[in-house]
């Protein structure tokens, strides 16, 4: 099954391409708010390096956030334009969980971390084996708060955890895990293992609902609501 996977959720993009559990490409646009403007040019490269088109295609996925509000837009406004204009079915995932996902079989649990900014973090509790298995979910909060709740070896990846890695240190001293550098960039291939298992069991999602998971309300939300309460 080939599957075009495209993350948007942070300031590093990246788009992945598949066959079953083969990977036939990936890009990775590194950390750069101009990433959504090289995200076409990004996914044709890629499959003209394999010799394919979209037609070509079986399936489009998707991360839907947490994350970067205008990124997490981009990616899934490219993916609904994709499939609309192929016919062809999308699967959609947690940001968090592909995030997870870079650390397959570690025998401690994983706290993937976004910085959501404003001293907050997009952070959840994961178990990784083949998939990942979602132990609390997904949530904005700050991170203190989530860290309070941990007590055991957890390994901790993301832009979340480097920017709060003293904190996490300070608070639970050994039982705070960091990989190496790598772990920490998002990646769509990673992405594309979760999408391959949900579009062999048929779990796609109608275009209608492929939204994006903010959890979180935006600066224009959050501004409109100020002036309609004057």
């Amino acid at each position: 099954m080939k599957i075009l996977t495209i993350d948007t959720s942070s300031n590093c993009s990246s788009v992945a391409l598949s066959d079953g559990a083969s990977l036939l490409g990936e890009c990775i646009l590194g950390e750069d708010r101009c990433n959504s403007g090289r995200l076409p040019d990004s996914i044709s490269k890629l499959l003209a390096a394999a010799g394919l088109t979209p037609d070509g295609l079986d399936a489009f996925a998707v991360s839907l956030g947490p994350g970067s509000f205008t990124g997490v837009r981009v990616g899934i406004a490219t993916v609904k334009g994709l499939a609309i204009a192929t016919g062809k079915p999308v699967v959609g995932f947690s940001s968090l969980a592909m995030l997870a996902m870079n650390l397959p079989f570690s025998s401690a649990q994983i706290a993937p971390m976004f910085d959501a900014r404003k001293s907050e973090v997009y952070a959840a509790l994961y178990r990784c084996g083949s998939l990942p298995e979602a132990l609390s979910p997904d949530a904005v909060l700050p991170p203190a708060r989530f860290l309070a709740g941990i007590d055991r070896p957890t390994l901790f990846v993301g832009d979340g955890a480097l920017r709060y890695r003293d904190l996490i240190r300070s608070t639970l001293g050994e039982l705070a895990l960091f990989p190496p550098w790598h772990a920490d960039l998002p990646r769509a291939s990673a992405g594309a293992v979760i999408a391959l298992d949900a579009a062999l069991k048929g779990n796609f999602r109608h275009l209608a609902q492929l939204n994006p998971t903010y959890l979180r309300a935006s600066e224009a939300e959050l501004a409109k609501r100020r002036r309609e309460t004057v």
